[in-house]
């Protein structure tokens, strides 16, 4: 019985978390009462990750989609805004469902694994790999990684075992070879990482770190976030020749915006300057809520935001409830926007 509750275990059944048995099965086995903390915390949490999905994900795939699906008609701006754009919609649209999964398993007493941890708040591409899809990258890393011997062996071993488990990771999400390539260049940037951590160290990040250690952290993070976005071309583009030509047209346009913004000829509503159906207005609401989404995965360095709302004051607490079902009911896009792991 305990085992067909943990298959058919609705809130992770269709995209994860992927609970493993030893985490999920003994939960089955105990008596639950109900506790109204827990089921508040867990609303909280539902509630949350509908804001991420309807309001932040949706919203940002209508210029990712005009974008990507008619690649012929955009150059490097629009490409970069796009693509920026599709980075924290992914985040988003799976965090977003993994925090309803969680949420919704907490107010009936089950525990789920955290499948997100502030992602794009790390400081190299190995510790964005470890917050990011936490239950999944644990799974390869026990299962894939460690299985072929991990770094208990050569140096040289160890890295083509890294780059092997990266290529099935790609390679899970999808029988096309952008997915294996988006793996294969994650591995490539973490294993190039570790060649040039001594050198890098040396000729520049030790004085730089000593000097200034919170310009250097943003400065890791910026890099390591960039480095993310041209794996996600790879990973939203239908073919490799189109993200091949997506990345050699990445810096056509910008001598353009800079000529118009100097000569004060950019208008505040003129979409063809970036070649995108929204409106900057639109963008503007856009970046506002990307900028707001940031700053609540910053709030929640050392807690999550169901645990932070309880400790804060009631007149704090009920504005975030009304901020967020006013943002879900007049900022939501709705429509068949399905998630997007949902298709792996």
């Amino acid at each position: 019985m305990a085992f067909s509750l943990y298959v058919m275990f609705y809130p992770q059944l269709v995209a994860g978390p992927i609970e493993r048995p030893q985490h999920l099965l003994h939960q089955f086995r105990e008596h639950y009462t109900f506790e109204y903390n827990r089921a508040t915390e867990g609303l909280r949490l539902m509630a949350w990750g509908m804001f991420k999905k309807i309001v932040i994900a949706d919203r940002l795939a209508l210029v990712v989609n005009s974008v990507y699906n008619f690649p012929e008609d955009h150059d490097g701006v629009s490409f970069s805004i796009a693509t920026v754009f599709f980075a924290i919609q992914v985040y988003c649209d799976f965090s977003g469902y993994s925090d309803i999964a969680v949420g919704s398993a907490k107010v009936m007493g089950f525990k789920l694994t955290n499948n997100f941890e502030r992602p794009f708040f790390s400081k190299t591409m190995s510790e964005l790999w470890k917050r990011w899809h936490i239950s999944l990258t644990s799974w390869c890393r026990d299962y894939l990684y460690l299985s072929m011997g991990g770094n208990k062996c050569s140096n040289l071993r160890g890295q083509f075992n890294l780059f092997a488990t990266f290529l099935i990771t790609g390679l899970w999400h999808g029988a096309n070879w952008t997915y294996v390539a988006w793996g294969g260049l994650n591995g490539l940037l973490i294993i190039f990482a570790s060649w040039t951590r001594q050198l890098r160290t040396q000729l520049f990040e030790g004085k730089f770190m000593e000097s200034s250690p919170r310009i250097f952290k943003f400065y890791q993070v910026t890099v390591t976030f960039a480095l993310f976005c041209l794996g996600v071309i790879f990973f939203r583009s239908s073919t490799l020749s189109q993200a091949i030509d997506i990345i050699a047209r990445l810096h056509q346009g910008w001598w353009r915006i800079l000529y118009l913004l100097i000569q004060n000829e950019w208008h505040f509503d003129d979409r063809y300057l970036l070649r995108l159906d929204e409106s900057l207005q639109s963008l503007m609401v856009s970046v506002l809520l990307i900028l707001f989404l940031f700053w609540i995965d910053f709030l929640q360095r050392a807690k999550g935001i169901e645990t932070i709302l309880t400790g804060t004051h009631w007149i704090v607490r009920w504005s975030s409830y009304f901020f967020i079902i006013f943002s879900l009911i007049f900022l939501g896009v709705y429509g068949e926007n399905q998630f997007i792991y949902f298709q792996f």
